[in-house]
């Protein structure tokens, strides 16, 4: 494994002064009294809570770094030079209907009301984050003009500072919320849909009844957890007067801002920001198909789950009782995660990593098919990692045929930062080499401007250009992954199989349960050179 250096790390804005370092601290072999920093035991020695988060805060994504004995760069994708899968109709292939422009990349997911993605992807969730809600037009407009799915996450009406509540405390109207699911239903064609999560806090402020009744939401995501963090989400405030108010909401807030002692120390300076705080989830199995039936009750078409990089108990559960109700969706989330509102040492050695936690997810599945083999097994999507076509296609083929889609959270929230800022630059005459060598307006730097202009016509000037950026990157994932799958003779998602990926170590085909590189198509092999 790649050394690891807990005590400095750019994510966390620290750094060793000398070389050497112990590898289990990770503090300095020599460490001089009188350095001036600036690793984390520094930093912390005077900003304390602070230096457990990446900074600055709302400003940054982070992914934790940690490499873990395998992961999905130990499995290659097969390749074949005769037959085709998955053309229309049942139709063999040839070279002329097997370009790979021809492979179908579209996905379904769910029970009854099935949803369509164009690509396999959707976004991880974006909840009451500051990253999330001012950029929130861009990822939105991106994933439908995409035809992919939208996650919008918890917390978003609990923070909204235009809440208003009835007399019992539950939402009657939260503004923000009611824009971020327009800005994603004004370019919906169809294909995706806007899942809107929903923690504790949520639940108790009556989220559901509110965007599902009075917003028209369909899809509605309980949560258990992610692949980032052991604890609720948190997000941070610059203000004493914002923290007393989420303090009176009845969110949890450190430092506590009505503590006489901590409001001197904001006003001296010394304080500079407040956390709020969710409280943790508890699950149990007939609260769980209770809120299941309420949800549905409301009139949700769908319901779905998404569970973090806890252990295989915990995910027995998901998976069993996730059957049992008829969930449309189920998501697992695998460590090393984090969109960098996630304390960093917990992104780094929290939960189980992602290509472990899909065997795991793939061993119980088959558990649970050879107990109960008429069991309804719900669709499932990975999350914790994932950038680019081939993790795409090495998740669905080792999940195959149960794994429909990939969750990606940061990939999917580059672009739309890219499209943003290059707008900004092209106003401030500043476009940074990497994108002025195309050109410095949007029709010469965008390969997709004129494509989305032939579709949408003059309305396309009103497209937010990270919203461009996001489908620029979504059909690069598409090509992609078309490319992938011509390689290997599937021309449609449900054709790919287990057998389209192999192990590259032992370790890895022990663990994933794949045919090790030397031993696959072994058998068939020997027999055409022995006849």
């Amino acid at each position: 494994m790649t050394l690891q250096r807990p005590n400095a790390n750019e994510a966390t804005q620290t750094s060793n002064r000398s070389r050497d370092v112990s590898p289990a601290s990770g503090i300095c072999t020599r460490c001089v009294d009188g350095c001036r920093g600036n690793c984390e035991v520094f930093k912390a020695s005077f900003r304390g809570r602070e230096v457990i988060y990446p900074g600055p805060f709302g400003e940054v994504t982070a992914g934790g770094d940690k490499d873990y004995p395998i992961d999905y760069s130990h499995l290659n994708i097969m390749g074949y030079a005769m037959g085709a899968d998955g053309l229309p109709g049942g139709v063999v292939g040839n070279p002329d209907n097997t370009l790979f422009p021809n492979a179908n990349t579209e996905t379904v997911f769910g029970d009854v009301n099935k949803v369509k993605m164009r690509v396999p992807i959707f976004t991880g969730a974006l909840g009451s984050t500051e990253i999330a809600r001012k950029n929130w037009e861009h990822f939105a407009v991106g994933a439908a003009i995409s035809g992919i799915s939208l996650v919008c996450g918890e917390n978003v009406c609990g923070i909204d500072p235009l809440l208003e509540r009835d007399a019992n405390g539950k939402v009657t109207k939260a503004p923000d919320m009611e824009r971020r699911v327009e800005n994603y239903r004004r370019y919906h064609e169809g294909y995706g849909d806007i899942l809107v999560q929903m923690n504790v806090e949520d639940t108790r402020l009556g989220v559901a009844e509110y965007v599902v009744e009075k917003l028209g939401v369909e899809t509605m995501e309980l949560k258990w957890g992610q692949g980032a963090k052991c604890i609720g989400g948190e997000i941070k405030v610059n203000s004493l007067e914002r923290a007393l108010e989420l303090q009176s909401r009845g969110y949890l807030v450190t430092p506590d801002p009505s503590d006489p002692a901590i409001q001197a120390a904001f006003k001296e300076g010394a304080i500079r920001q407040f956390e709020r705080h969710s409280r943790l989830g508890f699950i149990d199995e007939e609260g769980f198909y209770a809120e299941v039936a309420r949800l549905r009750a409301l009139g949700a078409k769908r319901v779905t789950l998404k569970t973090g990089a806890y252990g295989m108990r915990e995910l027995a559960m998901a998976i069993k009782w996730s059957s049992n109700a008829r969930i449309d969706l189920l998501t697992i989330d695998g460590a090393p995660g984090g969109t960098g509102m996630s304390p960093w040492r917990m992104m780094e050695e929290w939960g189980i990593p992602t290509f472990y936690l899909q065997c795991m997810t793939n061993d119980l599945i088959n558990k649970l098919r050879e107990c109960c083999p008429t069991a309804y097994v719900p669709d499932i999507a990975i999350a914790g990692g994932f950038s680019s076509e081939d993790h795409i296609y090495k998740v669905l083929a080792m999940g195959s045929p149960h794994t429909k889609a990939v969750c990606m959270g940061r990939a999917l929230m580059i672009p739309g930062f890219v499209g943003k800022n290059i707008d900004l630059w092209m106003k401030e005459e500043n476009l940074p080499k990497a994108v002025s060598e195309f050109g410095g307006s949007k029709e010469e730097i965008f390969v997709s401007y004129e494509t989305l202009k032939a579709k949408y016509g003059a309305e396309v000037d009103a497209l937010p250009l990270g919203a461009i950026a996001l489908y620029t990157f979504s059909d690069k994932i598409k090509v992609g992954l078309q490319q992938f799958m011509s390689g290997s003779r599937k021309f449609d998602i449900p054709s790919i199989s287990r057998g389209d990926v192999f192990a590259l170590t032992e370790e890895a085909a022990r663990v994933s349960g794949l045919t090790y590189v030397m031993d696959v198509q072994r058998d068939e092999a020997m027999r055409i050179v022995s006849e």
